[in-house]
């Protein structure tokens, strides 16, 4: 799980990415490629 600043670059990383908000944070989660996951802040 990276932890990122800004998560607009890593959502381009790969097409089945997708951004989603859980209890005030925001993921980037994949599932098919489950290393391209991120956590903003």
């Amino acid at each position: 799980m990276k932890v990122a600043s800004s998560l607009k670059t890593l959502k381009k990383r790969d097409k089945n990415c997708r951004v989603i908000r859980r209890k005030g944070r925001v993921y980037v989660i994949n599932k098919t490629n489950p290393r391209f996951k991120a956590r903003q802040g």
